[in-house]
């Protein structure tokens, strides 16, 4: 059995947690990403876009950094020539799922990371609500697209 991918998602996730409560602590904010972002575009003369500029900038530049040194992009598809990422669906449901993610992150007053990491961590009785949300729409949507229009199923 190979534990290289278990590791490191053990060290990711705790990687993730790590920053959030580093945010958390030392400027009282929560590390979801599309207060994170949103904030950036839609309130940027406003005093503390620095530290919004730096935790995206810290997105990016992270893995362009491993793969820099020589960590590749990782690869957790079942078959060895292939990378997750590559639309199965095409380019233009991507579109359309990113706008769908956008609404629902703007209906639910925060996206996985800020709901589900941070809110989670807190108790926070809306987080829980909205990343129950997140999970039984992932459930139904996965079973819709597979089982019933037969869509990115396992070859």
């Amino acid at each position: 059995m190979d534990w290289t991918a278990g590791l490191q998602g053990l060290a990711g996730g705790l990687l993730i947690g790590l920053s959030a409560t580093w945010l958390m602590a030392t400027l009282g904010r929560i590390a979801g990403i599309s207060g994170i972002v949103g904030n950036l575009i839609t309130q940027r003369p406003k005093g503390d876009s620095a530290w919004r500029v730096a935790f995206v900038l810290g997105l990016i530049s992270g893995p362009l950094l491993i793969m820099a040194l020589g960590g590749g992009l990782g690869n957790v598809a079942g078959s060895p020539g292939e990378v997750i990422g590559a639309p199965a669906g095409g380019v233009g449901l991507m579109l359309v799922a990113g706008l769908l993610v956008g609404v629902g992150t703007g209906l639910g007053s925060g996206c996985t990371s800020g709901h589900g990491v941070c809110g989670l961590a807190r108790l926070a009785p809306r987080s829980m609500a909205a990343t129950g949300m997140f999970l039984l729409t992932a459930l139904v949507t996965v079973y819709i697209s597979r089982h019933l229009l037969g869509l990115g199923g396992v070859q």
